[in-house]
């Protein structure tokens, strides 16, 4: 039965079944040949997949990532980081990977952020002398941050089925967010020496100042994410409300960009976006459901620690699972079969569990852009209108340098975790 079960949901995804789809029917195809069960359990499974009030931050996170970039957000974002880095080699580059790191506190996907930051900057880049190719490169590997910096709609996810506080998560996620970002700024640099692409002009305090003063608004909006949670004045699903709220005062009265006619697109797109992944997270809690009746976990558990009792070479096995299966699933879903099966080893290795967290969604981030099927590098493509081998070729530099990042950070967990423990 394993191997049916596994090897349906392989060979749909092949063949190209949306995620969702291959979940639900490899369960169905084993309840039908093999279990007396109704076929009602999947939709009861899918239900309870979902039923959880935590999962209500889902929609409020993408409706204040909408609002914020309806309402005049992004661009001030993009001129914030061109301000702070774009007087430097390379600076244009590196403004998309500091751009991406803003925008991500603000949508919480990885997707989202490639889409907003490639809109804004790839003509940008393009008539400054950069080859359109490297410049897709750069915005789809600046998406990456998207699911680690908070708030991020995948730590979400893990929080609920891990039963892992979703506010600790999100401090943890700041460090390495931080340093993926960081680490594409510094290839950035290298590639612009290499390329001949000289500086621009030079750095301006006046200008760094003008320009955080107008993005003033929408960089606090992590600030009372995080600073709400811990204050303990409100959890993270009624932050993500909020967040819904100050990004509509945002854009509608700070920033006067926001009409109330672009309200129906804004909130049919979250419903949509909402949609897609909770069907995706029940669909997975069903294939979950399945994978433990058959005991899948225990004896995948039973076999990884047979092959080591070590906590480090465990996790190296799992980042290059990840790794893989990050470029074939959505990282929720991902994260939602992912979890029951290998947490309860790292558990019994004893790896803390937000450490293992917000290691799972660093990979899963990475994913993203490993070809062949990232999803960010399928973004970029379409958002930029480059073909999808050039964009992955000129994203290479900034995978490997991301992969260096997910060793320093497997070898050094104190970097994921210390910022929570000091907010204890």
């Amino acid at each position: 039965m394993e191997g049916v079960l596994l090897g349906s949901f392989l060979l749909m995804t092949f063949l190209g079944v949306p995620v969702a789809f291959a979940l639900g029917l490899s369960v169905s195809l084993i309840l039908f040949l093999f279990l007396d069960m109704p076929q009602v359990m999947i939709t009861q499974n899918i239900y309870s997949g979902v039923d959880s009030f935590s999962f209500m931050a889902v929609p409020f996170f993408m409706l204040a990532g909408s609002f914020m970039s309806a309402g005049g957000v992004t661009k001030r974002l993009v001129n914030f980081a061109q301000a702070m880095v774009g007087s430097f080699t390379g600076g244009l580059a590196q403004a998309v990977a500091v751009s991406g790191m803003f925008f991500a506190a603000i949508s919480g996907s990885s997707a989202a952020t490639t889409a907003a930051i490639g809109s804004t900057m790839v003509n940008e880049m393009e008539r400054k002398g950069y080859r359109r190719e490297l410049a897709t490169g750069i915005v789809a590997a600046g998406g990456t941050v998207g699911i680690v910096i908070p708030p991020s709609i995948t730590l979400v996810v893990y929080g609920v089925i891990a039963g892992t506080s979703i506010g600790d998560l999100f401090v943890g996620g700041v460090v390495p967010g931080l340093l993926m970002g960081i680490s594409m700024c510094v290839v950035s640099w290298w590639l612009a020496k290499k390329e001949g692409i000289p500086a621009e002009g030079a750095f301006s305090f006046a200008n760094l100042f003008r320009s955080f003063r107008e993005s003033f608004w929408a960089l606090m909006t992590p600030v009372i994410i995080i600073g709400g949670i811990y204050g303990g004045v409100f959890t993270p699903t009624e932050a993500a409300a909020v967040a819904a709220m100050y990004g509509i005062f945002v854009g509608m009265f700070i920033y006067k960009e926001l009409k109330l006619k672009d309200f129906p697109k804004i909130i049919f797109d979250a419903v949509i976006g909402t949609t897609l992944i909770m069907f995706i997270v029940g669909a997975a809690k069903v294939f979950g459901w399945m994978l433990t009746n058959l005991e899948i976990p225990h004896h995948i558990g039973a076999y990884v620690v047979s092959l080591t009792s070590s906590p480090f070479l465990f996790l190296l096995m799992m980042n290059v699972l990840l790794l893989v299966i990050g470029t074939m699933i959505n990282a929720s879903a991902a994260v939602v079969i992912l979890t029951p099966i290998f947490l309860p080893v790292a558990l019994q290795l004893g790896i803390d569990p937000l450490f293992f967290g917000v290691l799972m969604v660093v990979n899963l981030a990475i994913g993203c852009i490993t070809p062949p099927v990232g999803l960010d590098l399928f973004v970029a493509s379409a958002i930029c209108k480059v073909p999808l081998e050039r964009v992955m070729r000129a994203s290479l530099p900034y995978l490997y340098a991301l992969l260096v990042v997910l060793l320093v950070l497997t070898s050094l967990p104190i970097l994921t975790t210390f910022l929570p423990s000091l907010l204890h």
